[in-house]
């Protein structure tokens, strides 16, 4: 038979391995919305094959800590008797469990930058910055059937965490993550920027809908279906 200190030792292993798991499940539970987006605990537990009461135990503790936010979930067109269920978000704490950006030394150093050389030189500045996705487009484009399937991966490969989302007008590109989202938020250059970048790699004519820098849960861009021209026939007696 195990003495006291032996099983108050098992009991503080136990604890801790528990304390692990769950760290570990939670930072799970918070990927899983930085991926895809607000989320519902149902949406959750699907994805990653939890009950709903273990992820909204989780979610509890996550909105404690100030990681995640809760919403009433919007609905578009008709709704259904009953309370609209609730998503949760993540808040900038939470964004910055995952990446961590010098962002008070960067704009310090746009502040420099625009001082001593003008607003010229943060707009040349931002669009280097978003050449850094154009190359990494230009490597990998040619293994993908589309330019926006390739601009995604492009964009999660540079930490933007992106998805497209089909809409009746075309698509929707969304960025579940901005690693220069509070930089972007002093200098909304970067996001112009990056928005022409991604014109040019889709050759569309796109339009941002909302950003992470200003307070939107997901950066949107809308990318239009191609017009794809008619062809008529020739009045009569002329040549096609």
């Amino acid at each position: 038979m195990k003495s006291e200190p032996d099983l108050n030792a098992d009991a503080a292993v136990a604890e801790a391995e528990q304390q692990a798991a769950d760290a570990s499940t939670r930072s799970r539970v918070a990927r899983s919305i930085l991926q895809h987006g607000p989320s519902s605990a149902n949406d959750l537990a699907s994805r990653l094959g939890l009950t709903p009461a273990a992820v909204r135990r989780h979610l509890t503790v996550l909105a404690t800590t100030g990681q995640v936010v809760s919403r009433e979930q919007r609905v578009y067109g008709h709704r259904g008797r009953g309370r609209p269920a609730k998503v949760f978000t993540l808040t900038d704490a939470g964004r910055g469990e995952f990446y961590q950006a010098y962002d008070q030394l960067a704009i310090t150093a746009l502040d420099y930058l625009e001082e001593v050389a003008g607003p010229q030189a943060v707009v040349d500045f931002s669009a280097r910055i978003a050449e850094a996705v154009a190359a990494r487009f230009a490597i990998i484009e040619p293994e993908y059937d589309s330019a926006a399937e390739a601009l995604v991966e492009a964009l999660t490969a540079e930490g933007f965490v992106a998805s497209l989302q089909p809409v009746a007008s075309g698509v929707q590109l969304c960025q579940y993550h901005c690693p220069v989202a509070h930089v972007a938020a002093e200098y909304p250059q970067l996001c112009e920027a990056e928005t022409r970048v991604f014109a040019r790699l889709l050759d569309s004519h796109v339009q941002r809908l909302a950003t992470i820098a200003h307070g939107d849960g997901v950066c949107t861009t809308h990318v239009p279906r191609p017009v794809v021209a008619t062809m008529y026939p020739s009045p009569k007696g002329r040549a096609n």
